[in-house]
């Protein structure tokens, strides 16, 4: 007698419910009856095509998103501009005159610091534009413009604001 599994006891193996060698590492059996492995993974052509489509509306997504930041920087500039226009206006209510510069409306705790001009990026940009009286002399600052010399999305420059 051989000593080992004949052919037929290999079959009521793998039918009994077992698992078959290698089933469990990935491997599986062709429609010849060959076993081989089981893909793994992104071949090298599908991982350039996702990479190039995500380029492209990457590119496509570009001017909306640069669009986006300006009016943002804008809405914010005018904001900053009302703020600034009206603690003016309250300081010279108040004090029955305009103030002398900007850090007057912080000492008199009228804002808590002057905000940064979002086109500039910088509080030490904004245009002040003075009163002046019968004699020509400054009496304060009447207005607030930014300092940028760059042209809106509506084709206004920032400083005619």
């Amino acid at each position: 007698m051989t000593r080992g599994k004949t052919a037929g006891s290999r079959q009521r193996a793998a039918g009994s419910g077992q698992v078959a060698k290698g089933m469990a590492h990935g491997v599986r059996p062709s429609a010849l009856g060959a076993w081989r492995l089981a893909p793994r993974g992104f071949t090298l052509i599908e991982l350039l095509i996702v990479i190039s489509i995500i380029g492209i509306l990457v590119t496509l997504a570009q001017p909306y998103y640069q669009r986006a930041v300006t009016a943002a920087k804008e809405a914010t500039l005018k904001e900053d501009l009302f703020i600034l226009r009206d603690v003016i206006d309250q300081y010279y209510a108040d004090n029955g005159k305009y103030p002398q510069a900007l850090n007057d409306l912080v000492d008199k705790k009228y804002i808590r610091r002057i905000p940064n001009d979002p086109i500039t990026g910088s509080a030490e940009t904004w245009t002040l534009v003075t009163i002046t009286d019968d004699q020509g002399q400054q009496n304060g600052i009447f207005d607030v413009k930014s300092g940028s010399e760059a042209t809106a999305l509506d084709g206004t420059r920032y400083s005619d604001w």
